[in-house]
C-alpha cells in the first residue's frame, strides 16, 4: 500500500498523513500552520492561550495564506480543580518558593488573585464561528453536545490520548481519529483518565496497542522527528504521525530564537518531566529553575495559576529572550536527531525520503 494512502488522508482530505503538533502558550504561529497545509500535511494552531476575538483574527490570518485544510486546537479541561480551593494564603506560600528568583530578576511577584485565562466553554463558540476543517483537543473528551455541533458544521475531530484507556474512550464518544502521544513528547503530558505521572506510556508501546483496539484513524506522536520514526509509526500500525519537536525547532514556529538554538544544542539531550511552569506536568529541556524546584512539584500551584506567576518571572510563554534559565522550553526526547532549521526543508525533505523507503 502507498504510505500516503490511509484512513487518515481518506478521512481528512490531505495528500500525507503528516501532522504539524499543535503549540500552545502562544509558540504557534500563522506561517507555519500555512506552510504545513500547503505543502499537503496538516497545519495546525493551538489556540489554548487566546480570547474569542484572537481565535477568530488568527483563524482569518491562516486562510488568508492556504485554502487547503488546517486544524486548530484547545484544552477541554482548562482549569484544575484544586484551582477554586486555591486561597490567598496557599498563594503567599508558593510566591515564598519563588521569591529568590524574583529578587534576582528585580521582577515584582504578582498580587493575588492572580488574572483568569479565557476557557473551554466561550472558546468553543469560536471554533463553532470559524468552522475549521480539523478541531483537535486535549485534556479530554468535549460533551456530546459539542461533538454533534461539529459533525453538523462539518468539522472533522481529533482528540488525543496517553494510554489505551483514552484511546477507547475517545472512539467511544465518537471522535473521528485519535492522536496516541507516548511520554517521550514533548510539552504537556495531557492525560485525563488517571494522573499523568501513572499515565506514561512510551509511543512504540502505546501505538500499537491503540491499533489493535480502535477502529478511528490512529495518529502516532512522541519521538518522531525523522523518516526512521514515520516508518517506525507505521509498521506498528499508525495511519498517520504527528510532529512536534522538529516544526517547533524551525524559524517559522513562533518560538524565540534562544529556544530554537537549545533545541539544536547538546542541552536537548536532557529533557525531564517538571510541574514547575504550568502545574502541570509538561517535558523540556533541563534547566536551573527545574532542577532547584525538582523536589516541590507538590508545593506548586494548580493549572492555570501557576502559570500566572512563572509567566510574571518571564518563564512562560518561552518566546522573548529574557532570563533564559528560567524558561520552560519544552521538547521532545527525539530533539538530538534534529537536522533542519526551515519548515519548508525539513517536510520536502522527509516526503522524499519517505517515498524512497516506505
Amino acid at each position: 500500500m502507498n504510505w500516503k494512502d490511509t484512513k487518515f488522508t481518506k478521512t481528512f482530505g490531505t495528500e500525507f498523513p503528516i501532522i504539524q503538533g499543535p503549540f500552545g502558550g502562544k509558540l504557534s504561529s500563522v506561517e507555519l500552520t500555512a506552510l504545513v497545509s500547503n505543502a499537503g500535511g496538516l497545519g495546525s494552531y493551538g489556540f489554548q492561550p487566546f480570547n474569542v476575538d484572537e481565535m477568530i483574527a488568527i483563524s482569518k490570518k491562516i486562510r488568508q495564506e492556504t485554502n487547503k485544510p488546517f486544524n486548530v486546537n484547545l484544552w477541554v479541561k482548562d482549569r484544575d480543580d484544586s484551582a477554586d480551593q486555591f486561597q490567598k494564603e496557599d498563594f503567599e506560600k508558593v510566591i515564598q518558593l519563588f521569591r529568590p528568583y524574583f529578587e534576582e530578576t528585580g521582577i515584582e511577584p504578582p498580587s493575588f488573585p492572580l488574572p483568569v485565562s479565557p476557557g473551554f466553554e466561550e472558546q468553543i463558540e469560536a471554533i463553532f464561528e470559524i468552522k475549521p476543517s480539523v478541531f483537535s483537543f486535549v485534556f479530554g473528551i468535549p460533551s456530546a453536545d459539542v461533538l454533534e455541533k461539529c459533525r453538523q458544521l462539518g468539522i472533522k475531530t481529533i482528540g488525543t490520548a496517553t494510554t489505551l484507556d483514552e484511546a477507547i474512550a475517545i472512539e467511544n464518544a465518537g471522535v473521528d481519529a485519535v492522536v496516541a502521544t507516548g511520554s517521550d513528547a514533548g510539552g504537556h503530558r495531557v492525560s485525563f483518565l488517571d494522573q499523568a505521572e501513572k499515565s506514561l506510556v512510551g509511543t512504540f508501546s502505546l501505538i500499537p496497542q491503540v491499533a489493535d483496539h480502535v477502529k478511528i484513524p490512529v495518529i502516532a506522536a512522541g519521538g518522531i522527528a525523522d523518516a526512521r520514526g514515520v516508518k517506525a509509526a507505521f509498521s506498528l500500525g499508525a495511519d498517520a504521525v504527528q510532529i512536534g519537536t522538529a516544526f517547533l525547532a524551525t524559524k517559522q514556529s513562533g518560538t524565540s530564537n534562544i529556544h530554537r538554538n537549545l533545541l539544536f544544542s547538546e542541552d536537548a539531550r536532557y529533557t525531564t518531566l517538571t510541574k514547575v511552569f504550568t502545574g502541570r506536568l509538561s517535558r523540556g529541556i533541563r534547566n536551573r529553575l527545574t532542577e532547584e524546584l525538582h523536589e516541590f512539584q507538590d508545593s506548586l500551584a494548580p493549572y492555570p495559576l501557576q502559570g500566572k506567576i512563572t509567566g510574571k518571572l518571564g518563564a512562560y510563554p518561552a518566546n522573548t529572550e529574557t532570563h533564559p534559565e528560567f524558561k520552560s522550553f519544552w521538547s521532545g526526547q527525539a530533539a538530538p536527531l534534529l537536522k533542519h532549521h526551515n519548515a519548508k526543508i525539513f517536510i520536502e525533505s522527509l516526503i522524499h525520503e519517505l517515498n524512497g523507503i516506505m
